[in-house]
């Protein structure tokens, strides 16, 4: 019903690729790393039907903000930072052109062509961080709250739901909303829609078949 993605509690949720690894790769074969990724992780992501909440008990970098931006939900642990560093070692982010709905271009931008870091207070001021807990067992806590109260709902709902909204995000509101109705006329048919308002009047939990 919903997927928890975290780490180790070592003070890094995700700070990128080796480099070295990149460079020694680079060297020996002429390619680029990233040509090796014939399915890329983030694509991965999106294409899941399920929420994903990043429980990111740690700062994030590069690909942790990669990580952390196809979350669908993000919980984060105070006192850390997350950045967009490529420009510091000379690699490229055509991944954040995908942020400019989750983050003011102004702030996007100073955070592309900086390569600073951004303290994870602000970033939660902004939007893009749902919450921010104490310590790293609270930050996981908080992730799987919310994955409970997901996985209690109408998991077709929830599906469409989610899917509707990345949709209006690829193409435009118009667009998503088409595609969104669309993707809702399964919902409004099922068999839960039926069970969600009955259990309602029955006041009692909801018995989803997700059909």
């Amino acid at each position: 019903r919903a997927v928890v993605l975290t780490s180790t509690d070592c003070g890094t949720f995700c700070a990128g690729m080796d480099l070295k690894e990149a460079a020694e790769l680079k060297q020996r074969t002429g390619r680029d790393i990233l040509d090796l990724l014939a399915d890329p992780f983030y694509e991965r992501m999106r294409r899941l039907s399920v929420p994903i909440i990043a429980a990111m008990t740690g700062h994030f970098t590069a690909a942790g903000m990669v990580l952390a931006a196809n979350a669908d939900i993000r919980v984060g642990l105070a006192g850390t930072q997350g950045g967009i560093t490529e420009a510091l070692v000379g690699r490229g982010t055509p991944w954040a052109a995908r942020m400019q709905d989750m983050l003011p271009l102004g702030i996007l931008m100073e955070l592309v062509t900086t390569a600073r870091m951004m303290p994870i207070d602000r970033l939660h001021g902004l939007g893009f961080v749902n919450a921010v807990e104490a310590t790293p067992q609270a930050v996981r806590d908080k992730a799987r709250e919310m994955a409970m109260a997901i996985a209690g709902n109408a998991p077709l709902s929830v599906r469409a739901g989610k899917a509707g909204l990345l949709a209006a995000s690829d193409f435009g509101s118009e667009a998503g909303f088409s595609i969104s109705r669309a993707l809702h006329r399964e919902v409004y048919a099922s068999d839960d829609a039926q069970e969600g308002p009955r259990a309602f009047a029955e006041k009692r939990r909801p018995a989803w078949i997700g059909r």
